[in-house]
Formats: C-alpha cells, sequence, structure tokens
C-alpha cells in the first residue's frame, strides 16, 4: 500500500487529495507520480478506470507556478466528454492551490473559449482539433508550457487526429516534459513517442490489473430479430440501478432509446451527433438516477466516469477486444461488483474467444429469459420495495385506508392486486431496429490512421467521404465538426 504522503507531493495539494477523499495510491499513480515530479518524459499504459487521471494530474498541478498567468500545461483527450472530465478532476486536485484550468473542446462558442483564454488558466485540456484551431487563431501561444499530456493516445490514432496531435507538439517548447497515456502500444503511438519524447520511462500496469476481475460477464445467444426483447426481459429480471447499453452506431443507439421509451423505461441516448449542451444533460440526469438507461457509443462513452453502474448490456458485439474492456470497465469500479452481458448472434459467437484471451476470463453462458422469467422478476423488485417500506414505518396516513380494503376484501387478494399494480404487464410493443450486419473483429491495432473501421462515430481523415453525403448535403462531403 502507497500513500500519498509518502510520494512528495506538496501539502496544498494533498490537502485537496484528502478533500476527495483519496488516501492510497493506485499502483500507476505510485510509479507515475514520483518520476513525474523529477521532470522525466513518461509512457503510461493502463486502461480506463486504474487512475490515470490523477497520475498525470497531481504531479501537474505540484509544478504549477499561480503566480504566472500562462498556459504552463496542455493535456489534449480525444472526446469532449473526457476534456470535460479530466479538466473538472484537475480543477478538484488543484483547488488547494486555486490553480486555473479550462475546457477546450469543439461545438462550444470559440468566442466564449477566447474570453477564458484572456483570463489566464494555467493548464488547457482541449480536444485536438479545437486546441489547433486556437493556435492557428493565435488565441493559444504555447510559448511557456511546461508540460505536454497525451491522454487516450490509442483512441485518438483511432479517431485519425494523429497529424494534429503532430502540429500540436511541433509548436510547444522542445525543452519541456511530455507524458503520453495509452491502453494499447500501435506502431504509430510507439513513432510519436519515439519523435517527440526524451528517453521516456515505461510504466506498464500489470496484466492481471488490466483484466476485470470484479466484473461477472455473461454473453446471450440470441438471433438479431429477438435481441430487443431478451434485453428487456434481462431489464425487467436484474432491475438495474443505473445501466448502459452500447450501440455500435449513432443510428443504432437513437433506435435504441426511443425503443425502451416505447416500452416504459427511462432512458436518453448519448452520441456525437448531439449538441455539447444536450450531452451534459443526458449524463447529468443519468448522474442524478433519472434515467435508468443511458445508450451509448463507444466514442461517446469513452473515459466517463459514473459511479453506481451496476449493468452493462453490450447490445451489438464491440469490434475489438480493447473496445469491450473499456465497455464493461463502465461497472465494477471503487472496489464494486458489477455485471455485463454481450448479445451475441451465432455468426458472431466465434468473437467470444478473442475477448476472453484478452480479459483473460471466460465468459459464462447466459440463457436466453422467457417471458414469465421476466414477470416473476417485476414481481419479485417490487416485493422488495414493498418490504422496504413496510421496515421504513411510515405508514400512518395509509392504515385507515388498508383496515377498509382488508373489512371487505381477502388480505390475499388484496396483496395480489397491489403487486398486479405494481407489475409492468409484458409489453409486445412492436419496435423497429435496422438489422446490422455482423463486422470483422479487428485483431491488428497498428493499422494506419486512415483504415478506419466502420460504425466510427468520429472519422478525421481528410479522405473519408460518408456514403449518405450526396443525400444529406447535397453532394457536398459533410464535415465531422472538431
Amino acid at each position: 500500500m502507497t500513500l500519498f504522503e509518502d510520494l512528495g507531493i506538496s501539502p496544498a495539494t494533498l490537502k485537496s487529495l484528502k478533500k476527495m477523499g483519496f488516501e492510497e495510491a493506485t499502483p500507476i499513480q505510485a510509479e507515475t507520480i514520483p518520476m513525474s515530479l523529477q521532470n522525466k518524459d513518461l509512457i503510461g499504459q493502463a486502461q480506463t478506470g486504474t487512475g490515470k487521471t490523477a497520475a498525470f494530474g497531481i504531479p501537474l498541478i505540484d509544478k504549477i507556478e499561480k503566480e504566472k498567468n500562462h498556459i504552463q500545461g496542455i493535456i489534449i483527450a480525444p472526446t469532449r466528454e473526457l476534456a470535460v472530465q479530466v479538466s473538472e478532476e484537475l480543477y478538484k486536485i488543484g483547488s488547494g492551490k486555486r490553480v486555473g484550468v479550462l475546457a477546450i473542446y469543439g461545438g462550444q462558442d470559440i468566442n466564449r473559449q477566447i474570453r477564458a483564454l484572456k483570463k489566464g488558466p494555467h493548464i488547457i485540456v482541449g480536444t485536438p482539433g479545437r486546441l489547433l484551431d486556437h493556435i492557428n487563431r493565435k488565441t493559444i501561444r504555447l510559448d511557456n508550457v511546461q508540460t505536454v499530456i497525451l491522454d487516450e493516445a490509442d483512441e485518438m490514432l483511432n479517431m485519425g487526429f494523429i497529424e494534429d496531435i503532430e502540429s500540436i507538439l511541433a509548436k510547444v517548447p522542445e525543452e519541456r516534459q511530455t507524458l503520453l497515456f495509452s491502453a494499447t502500444m500501435p506502431g504509430p503511438i510507439q513513432k510519436i513517442a519515439e519523435r517527440f519524447m526524451k528517453d521516456p520511462q515505461v510504466i506498464r500496469v500489470k496484466a492481471r490489473e488490466m483484466t476485470v476481475p470484479s466484473i461477472e460477464q455473461f454473453y446471450v445467444e440470441v438471433q438479431e430479430k429477438n435481441k430487443f426483447d431478451v434485453m428487456t426481459r434481462l431489464l425487467d429480471i436484474q432491475s438495474p440501478e443505473l445501466a448502459i447499453v452500447f450501440g455500435r452506431t449513432k443510428r443504432r443507439v437513437d433506435e435504441l432509446a426511443e425503443a425502451l421509451n416505447l416500452r416504459g423505461y427511462t432512458a436518453e441516448g448519448i452520441h456525437g451527433d448531439l449538441s455539447q449542451a444536450k450531452r451534459m444533460s443526458v449524463l447529468r440526469k443519468f448522474k442524478e438516477g433519472s434515467i435508468d438507461v443511458l445508450v451509448a457509443t463507444d466514442v461517446a462513452a469513452r473515459g466517463l466516469d459514473i459511479s453506481g453502474v451496476t449493468h452493462v448490456y453490450n447490445f451489438d458485439i464491440p469490434q475489438d477486444p480493447e473496445s469491450y474492456v473499456h465497455r464493461i470497465g463502465r461497472t465494477g469500479r471503487a472496489g464494486k461488483t458489477g455485471m455485463a452481458m454481450t448479445f451475441v448472434t451465432p455468426r458472431e459467437k466465434s468473437y467470444l474467444s478473442v475477448v476472453e484471451r484478452t480479459t483473460k476470463r471466460k465468459m459464462e453462458r447466459m440463457k436466453a429469459p422467457t417471458l414469465d422469467q421476466a414477470l416473476e422478476g417485476q414481481q419479485r423488485a417490487v416485493v422488495d420495495k414493498i418490504v422496504q417500506t413496510i421496515e421504513s414505518n411510515n405508514l400512518q396516513y395509509y392504515r385507515q385506508a388498508a383496515e377498509e380494503l382488508l373489512s371487505d376484501h381477502d388480505p390475499a387478494t388484496v396483496v395480489a392486486s397491489v403487486l398486479k399494480m405494481l407489475t409492468k404487464e409484458p409489453d409486445n410493443t412492436p419496435v423497429r431496429l435496422t438489422e446490422e450486419k455482423p463486422l470483422p473483429m479487428r485483431r491488428d491495432r497498428d493499422k494506419k490512421p486512415q483504415d478506419r473501421r466502420r460504425g466510427q462515430d468520429y472519422n478525421r481523415n481528410k479522405n473519408y467521404k460518408p456514403r449518405t453525403a450526396a443525400k444529406r448535403t447535397g453532394g457536398k462531403p459533410s464535415r465531422t465538426p472538431r
């Protein structure tokens, strides 16, 4: 066990960490923080959920000179959500020193960002496209940057941001510290390390820590046309507190969210086409518990740290094993257990062995539940709620009505009526989902940036032309916002 007090962190930062409830450092933090405080270049290979944000954020905050109102550190993140999340955590870590942190990303009013930049933040967390936009406008100057951090570097490679990253790094002073964090280390990422880093120290989280021991993993073999009915039955039986359903494409996410709401569930979708305000609103509702089910694409959910997620449902099987690990890593956090269900069509069953080799865990087969089992699961959930209400002893306002009912009716009949009233009847509301063909699972992570995955939410490749561009834009290629 390594305590933060033993890592050479300043008292002001330690005070902030104590306020956040941090006491013991994770393995990646224990190894990264001391070397980073010595200004060494570092490569950290670790999965999401290992505490890497604090691993690079704590020493970055510690080295900031607050009296100097210029940008001293930049963090490059692949998505808007991750940029916001990292900036929020850095703000908490830096509260003791009152360090200024600003998130910069596409989809937000650029003039608003320019006004915020004039206030002199010490740290910028941004997506590659918007950062480069500000650099070209000269609204961001990197002359005094001392630390550069690349977060989720492999995901930025997949999204086609490598050229933007190289352009940004070329603008930063050569005398700087560079930290690179990535779940995997494909060839292009290694080349960036060789070109822009000086004798980097490599820190790897051990394989046993990269697996998911606290998550129960199951697969359900089901025909494509029956997936949705099976998933809703599982939702009824398992009654998750908070659940995330993963779909492969933006269209799939929209269809699933709409279908779930038609069936009586409280669900909303999140993907790259939503406005930033809408995405933040959906995430806030989910964190507060006013949404039971969040439907998301891989990219939209990448890096999200939402506590309390009990179940993850892979409606569409992930395209590569690493994406599977990131998906199910949304649950089973902070020492809690979680459950992950993956729906597999007969043609996709061969993919399971590839995923199992990556997670070093065998998925157990789960039999598709029947309608009767779903109804029984709902009844069991209602009974549990009734028992909790009885144990609360806050029933004085209801006793008179209860006594009147019992005087006129058999007690068992009254209870059965309550169960029927509170239990949702099996719903056969027809849903129309676009059938998606199974995709070949990619095993080679070292492909060139232009070799894009089908169904990718973002595609920054300049040669990429959407198949439906002519229909949407009258023949003009659409452009994904930065």
